[in-house]
């Protein structure tokens, strides 16, 4: 659905290194050279699921492993401060949204996107929420292909510790009570999900707990989910 996502975005000649080969002195394509955009559009949506799965988890797609170009845009896209690859990746998420949402048969139907929020501290520190912001990038591209796609935000991130330095075991803990529900939202969101095929949306699922601590609370407020979207999925290794 998302074929040539590069080929209709202007080709700028930037500054600074592509984001998934560092290559340097080159044509990038919003921060991405011309064989990195090949690389990432060659790359299909399938289902993936962390073994074992936590409770709760919905069914989950990526559009990859989290390695190689797509794990190089996505560290440049988070940590590294490359913001304008927002919109390409949001394209390419919107990929796998389509993938959990289209209908057997038919048109398809409104679709409504939860993308699970960043921390404050991680806010401040990557200069936005970039979850959100691949969730209104890969909304606008659903919309355009015919989908009627709205973006919700009923949940509120509270401080954890950093993923990236837990095991499993702490993943699971620090999921557990990451985030809240936001009140005053709630009935909007559920006229809104009754109607709706509700997909989560992350990054990259690893072990898989912060999707299903977001999906349990959404269930407990009875707002069902259809599955859960990513980018990448992070292959598990095992001592």
């Amino acid at each position: 659905m998302v074929a040539g996502v590069w080929a209709e975005l202007t080709d700028l000649v930037l500054p600074a290194e592509c984001a998934g080969c560092a290559a340097e002195r080159v044509p990038l394509r919003y921060g991405v050279c011309a064989s990195c955009a090949a690389t990432l559009e060659a790359l299909r949506p399938g289902p993936v699921r962390p073994t074992p799965a936590p409770a709760g988890l919905p069914g989950c797609a990526a559009l990859g492993a989290y390695q190689g170009v797509l794990r190089e845009a996505l560290l440049s896209y988070k940590e590294r401060g490359r913001h304008g690859l927002a919109r390409p990746l949001g394209l390419l998420l919107a990929e796998v949204v389509a993938l959990l949402a289209a209908p057997a048969a038919g048109p398809p139907g409104p679709v409504l996107l939860v993308p699970v929020p960043a921390t404050a501290r991680a806010i401040r520190a990557r200069h936005g929420d970039h979850v959100r912001r691949l969730a209104r990038h890969a909304a606008g591209r659903l919309r355009r292909s015919g989908w009627p796609v709205a973006v919700a935000q009923p949940l509120v991130a509270l401080p954890r510790p950093d993923s990236a330095v837990l095991d499993s075991a702490g993943r699971a803990a620090a999921a557990a009570s990451a985030f809240r529900l936001r009140p005053g939202r709630l009935p909007a969101l559920r006229r809104t999900a009754e109607q709706a095929t509700v997909i989560v949306l992350d990054d990259i699922v690893t072990t898989g707990v912060t999707l299903a601590a977001a999906t349990r609370l959404l269930t407990g407020a009875g707002v069902a989910v259809r599955g859960a979207a990513v980018l990448a999925a992070t292959p598990r290794r095992r001592a």
